[in-house]
């Protein structure tokens, strides 16, 4: 991964000229001289900058929307600086009202607790582990306060400012709910920077009064204000929409290196300029077909997550199934057992690929779905047993599975 300035190189740079690196390719580092401030402060205190991230666990997967930002920060983190990774595990219980029209859904503990263990996990995998340069907290840590404080914090802030929120401003106007814990999350949020002693926290462009907000409250603690730095939000493989797993236009980071491919392929070509810079921090190609830079930018993203060998069998894989459509030479396999002699087909896709029966029968509807070299026809949700045994089963233009009747 290129880096604008490594460790050693960094304290040599002017913090002017350092902050300005190290905001490279950001949206907004506010206020203006803050960042070069702060980094001044800290060589004076003998330490590294001290830099923030908070996710709230609210779903179990990392996509590349988040890996815009890790990827910031490993960058800052190889200039020698400190990341603290803040994972949300009681934010997660409010739910973050940024872009939000209508309430979001609350989580249990568990499933909170299931995924702040794979964020944890999948973060690692761009960030540097060495503890000298991340440090991991739980914001539980602090934000379950006795009532005091929360009154002290509370009081640092007024509505007025809260309902500046663009989402909380046009939520009221129309008359939708908001929910007092929705208030308080920017709240919560920007006393983490206050437990942390945050002296620079980043976020997506979505963040921007959250992390401003973060500001204020250090002031009201006694604490120097942190500087902020915003990235732009990476869209989704449709190309309109902000990358989110609930809306189902993501790349997992943990995705196989043929499905990471393959969905990198189909991103529009108005988006591949966007993604080299945001997660491989260069230019597409120059004077290159879009499916070339497409493939270029697939082979790229697959290297950085997995390896360059990856990306190649992904890029094999990828021309063996798109372009002289045949099926993958391996792929998994998926024991079934037949019932009166017939294997049920929306039962085996909802098993192995996580949908649900009635939208794997929509599928067979549509002409999504495949078994050997034939479609599976509108409503032919059975399978004869002879049929089914060893034929792959194809399930839009990437999922498959070889069928093994036991």
């Amino acid at each position: 991964m290129r880096t604008p300035v490594d460790q050693q190189a960094s304290a040599a740079v002017p913090p002017g000229r350092l902050a300005a690196l190290l905001s490279q390719n950001s949206v907004d580092s506010l206020p203006d001289g803050a960042l070069a401030e702060r980094i001044a402060t800290a060589r004076r205190e003998g330490r590294p900058l001290r830099v923030k991230l908070g996710i709230d666990p609210t779903a179990p997967d990392i996509h590349l929307g988040h890996a815009v930002v890790l990827r910031k920060l490993r960058e800052i983190q190889d200039a020698g600086q400190r990341v603290v990774l803040i994972i949300g595990d009681y934010t997660a219980r409010v739910g973050d009202p940024s872009g939000r029209s209508a309430l979001r859904p609350m989580l249990t503990e568990e499933e909170i607790a299931a995924n702040a263990a794979t964020f944890r996990e999948q973060a690692l995998r761009i960030l540097d582990p060495d503890p000298e340069r991340l440090e991991v907290r739980f914001n539980s840590e602090w934000l379950d306060m006795p009532m005091s404080e929360l009154l002290r914090l509370v009081g640092t802030t007024t509505v007025a400012q809260l309902l500046e929120r663009d989402d909380f401003s046009q939520r009221f106007q129309a008359r939708a709910p908001i929910s007092m814990l929705e208030l308080m999350y920017p709240l919560l949020q920007g006393y983490d920077s206050v437990a942390v002693r945050a002296d620079l926290e980043l976020g997506g462009t979505d963040q921007k009064f959250n992390l401003l907000l973060g500001r204020d409250i250090q002031r009201a603690y006694g604490q120097p204000q942190q500087a902020i730095m915003t990235m732009p939000l990476l869209v989704g493989v449709e190309g309109r929409r902000k990358m989110s797993k609930s809306l189902g236009n993501h790349i997992g980071i943990t995705d196989p290196p043929q499905e990471m491919y393959g969905k990198t392929m189909s991103i529009p070509d108005t988006a591949v300029g966007d993604y080299f810079r945001l997660l491989l921090a260069r230019e597409p190609p120059a004077c290159a077909a879009p499916r070339d830079a497409k493939r270029e930018l697939a082979r790229g993203i697959v290297g950085w997550l997995y390896s360059a060998a990856d990306a190649e069998r992904a890029e094999q894989e990828f021309d063996l199934v798109f372009v002289h459509r045949r099926a993958p030479e391996e792929m998994p396999q998926a024991r079934v057992r037949p019932d009166d002699g017939v294997v049920h087909l929306p039962a085996v896709i909802a098993e192995e690929f996580g949908f649900s029966r009635a939208h794997a029968r929509r599928l067979i509807d549509q002409g999504a779905v495949s078994l050997g070299e034939q479609p599976v026809a509108n409503g032919q949700y059975d399978a004869p047993t002879e049929r089914a045994d060893g034929a792959v089963l194809r399930v839009g233009k990437r999922r498959f599975r070889r069928l093994v009747v036991e």
